[in-house]
């Protein structure tokens, strides 16, 4: 990785003004032209303050004598290196924030909404039997019906990153960045750790036309749909087949009509990483009917499933009371985005402190960099995942 120009980066931020200058800083940083850990916070400093070199000296008390006295019209400019750092620590918690061990983040549904909950109406399903349009016969008008599902209120989440005085004079640039990298990884993993709760039925949001639910049901629960399979551990592809089998008999509320489910997902704990690679990516499959003494080898019918394994998904799976043993035999198959969605008020956030606050004086703190995310995660229909256990 070629060394920073600190010098060409003030020219280019005097030239280009601030916007551009951290839009291009953003942009290299998320293709991965830069990585945060090519910056120095004093050589930052030094290149971006107006007068830095003695800007960053003025950061020992000594330099001043006994008593430091600011006069008016003394104040510092210290906004292009705020500006320039202030991307380099978004950068970093974003990094984090985004960690790829964070797999329930990236399957469940997104759905951005300024309310604290919402009721998300559900078109009006149409009987089949009202398509047909007879001559000169109005056509049917299909329109939102009152089936709703309501979804929970949103939380917000945040930490916040200090840079001190001293962080800045002794250029403890890699501590910075390692507690910019701890908040977002905190924050991310708190929320993977709320999508999978959710996930796996820990628990339990659904609350359709005022009625709450559980998200699974077993055969024997007498519930208004089957989508939990005990007995049934992830062993090959007709492990697979039986849990399909239950998204056949998936049928609309309202209508009693099918539910047109295709499942395109699995999600194991890490347990069965290497049992769901080998089922799932298999070239062929071999099998023989009962009491046959030959073997009919095929391709491979799993082979278009999205496997994905989740060291959290085991965690949460025993914080929720089940036996590590037991916990290790999980496994989930379905349509996570039609099932769950993160409702979000809004996205990883990163706001910065003003100049010369009151924290500069009390505890020597330049500047801060608070990060917060709001949302909450919620089912839409459980009817598009099966859970399975041994």
């Amino acid at each position: 990785m070629p060394a920073i120009s600190y010098r060409e980066l003030r020219r280019r931020y005097d030239l280009d003004g601030p916007q551009k200058t951290v839009a291009h800083l953003a942009e290299a940083l998320q293709q991965g032209h830069l990585q945060p850990e090519d910056f120095s916070l004093r050589d930052l400093a030094e290149a971006l303050i107006p007068d830095g070199h003695q800007w960053v000296k003025t950061l020992d008390p000594r330099q001043a004598g006994p008593v430091t006295l600011l006069e008016a019209g003394d104040a510092v400019d210290v906004t292009a290196f705020l500006n320039v750092i202030g991307q380099v620590i978004y950068s970093k918690i974003l990094q984090a924030y985004q960690h790829e061990a964070f797999i329930a983040s990236r399957l469940v549904q997104t759905i951005p909404t300024r309310f604290d909950s919402e009721k998300l109406p559900a078109m009006a399903s149409v009987p089949d039997t009202l398509t047909e349009v007879h001559p000169g016969m109005p056509y049917p008008q299909v329109g939102f019906g009152e089936s709703y599902v309501e979804t929970p209120a949103t939380t917000k989440h945040g930490l916040i990153v200090p840079i001190t005085r001293e962080a800045i004079f002794f250029d403890r640039t890699h501590l910075v960045l390692r507690q910019a990298a701890e908040v977002g990884q905190t924050l991310g993993r708190r929320k993977e750790s709320r999508i999978l709760d959710v996930v796996l039925g820990a628990v339990n949001t659904y609350k359709h036309n005022g009625v709450n639910y559980n998200t699974y049901y077993a055969a024997n629960d007498n519930g208004p749909w089957v989508n939990a399979l005990g007995q049934n551990p992830l062993q090959d592809w007709i492990s697979v087949d039986k849990a399909e089998k239950l998204f056949a008999q998936m049928k609309d509320p309202i209508t009693n009509e099918p539910i047109l489910i295709r499942p395109n997902t699995v999600l194991v704990p890490t347990a069965l990483r290497h049992t769901a690679r080998r089922i799932f990516h298999a070239t062929t499959i071999t099998f023989s009917a009962d009491g046959s003494p030959s073997a009919t080898t095929s391709p491979n019918p799993l082979a278009d499933y999205r496997v994905f394994d989740s060291q959290l998904l085991y965690q949460r799976i025993v914080a929720s009371g089940v036996s590590p043993t037991a916990a290790e035999t999980w496994w989930f198959l379905g349509d996570f985005a039609r099932a769950f969605a993160y409702m979000e008020n809004w996205p990883l956030t990163v706001t910065q402190s003003a100049p010369g606050s009151e924290a500069d004086f009390t505890q020597d703190i330049v500047v801060r960099f608070k990060a917060s995310e709001r949302g909450t995660p919620a089912v839409l229909d459980p009817r598009y995942v099966v859970r399975c256990t041994a």
